[in-house]
């Protein structure tokens, strides 16, 4: 897999801000991505040292469709964990 198709997009919520000061940062990844191929991703797109990433597949929800109920996509999330000293000036000012 190309270290560009890992990463999808960047989740940034109130709980993931309050992560970066800690420098961890959250992104959507593909889900056949491993814990490698998302260190790799981060360090080739950021410029950055990650030193751990940690993965949660969230499950897909139930929603109402009118009178059906169907299932969401299931995704996969990482929790990047960066050399202190590093950022990512994407998430910056947001």
């Amino acid at each position: 897999m190309h270290p560009y198709e890992v990463l999808r997009r960047p989740l940034i919520t109130e709980k993931n801000t309050e992560l970066q000061a800690q420098g961890k940062y959250a992104f959507e990844v593909a889900r056949e991505a491993n814990k490698p191929q998302i260190k790799q991703a981060v360090e080739k797109a950021f410029k950055v040292k990650v030193t751990a990433v940690n993965v949660v597949t969230v499950p897909g929800k139930t929603r109402r469709v009118g009178r059906r109920q169907v299932l969401t996509q299931p995704s996969k999330k990482a929790i990047v964990t960066l050399q202190s000293g590093d950022k990512i000036e994407f998430f910056e000012g947001v």
